[in-house]
């Protein structure tokens, strides 16, 4: 894992991608931009992108426009995902424990990809 710094820097540089990347080889599953393959790789959380792909058939989210946001807490190691539609709360899942070294980190889920903000 890469130090809080250089994934700070990874997330402040994505702005498109040249390519969507396969995560994951369940049918359904979001691809992700270059900027989300670089932050998983750097931070080691592709579970948070199969966290994501795993609500997909949840019929309340709309497939069109989701923000996800991974919450951290430093003190403790816990974390809560939470997946909206247009600010509004549809799903929250729990971690128990994460290495995750940010406190914060948003990701936007549009038309089946998984994208950074500085990429919207």
């Amino acid at each position: 894992m890469r130090s809080r710094t250089e994934i700070l820097d990874i997330i402040a540089q994505a702005s498109g991608t040249q390519a969507y990347h396969r995560f994951s080889a369940v049918i359904g599953f979001p691809v992700i931009t270059d900027g989300v393959l670089a932050l998983a790789e750097a931070a080691g959380c592709f579970w948070l992108l199969d966290i994501i792909g795993s609500y997909q058939t949840n019929k309340k989210l709309d497939p069109a426009f989701q923000v996800w946001r991974l919450t951290v807490d430093l003190k403790t190691q816990t974390a809560a995902v939470c997946g909206y539609n247009d600010a509004e709360l549809i799903v929250t899942q729990k971690i128990l424990y994460t290495n995750f070294p940010l406190d914060e980190v948003k990701l936007y889920l549009i038309d089946g990809v998984i994208l950074l903000t500085g990429e919207y």
